[in-house]
């Protein structure tokens, strides 16, 4: 992202559950996971993935939560590079961001459905 477009991003960003937020992070990480044979797009996604990351550790509402959010951005970086440092591919973290993805659905199916009262009538 540019900076303009980082800039318009934090305030919609800041809108976000922590949930939500790794969850559109894990859809650039399966995006690259997709891409790695178009390296313009596979590049697109990786750079998209941490300008989401970099816009969520800026949160300041996740100050005390930063451990796995900074861990899990070393992991990814990592991994786009090719490295096994860490024993961590893409596929481990597409994953591991699976989960926030079905929590992220969970929270709208939750707060989107509208209550039905049944009637005896």
């Amino acid at each position: 992202m540019t900076n303009e477009h980082l800039e318009s991003a934090r305030e919609s960003w800041a809108k976000y559950s922590l949930v939500q937020q790794m969850a559109n992070i894990g859809s650039e990480v399966s995006r690259a996971l997709r891409a790695k044979d178009n390296p313009s797009r596979y590049w697109g996604a990786v750079t998209r993935a941490l300008d989401l990351f970099y816009l969520t550790v800026e949160d300041p509402r996740w100050k005390g939560h930063l451990r796995e959010i900074l861990r899990v951005r070393e992991l990814f970086a990592a991994a786009s590079l090719g490295s096994d440092e860490f024993k961590t591919s893409l596929e481990d973290l597409d994953r591991y961001f699976d989960c926030f993805a079905w929590l992220a659905r969970a929270e709208f199916v939750a707060y989107s459905t509208p209550l039905v009262i049944m009637s005896n009538d």
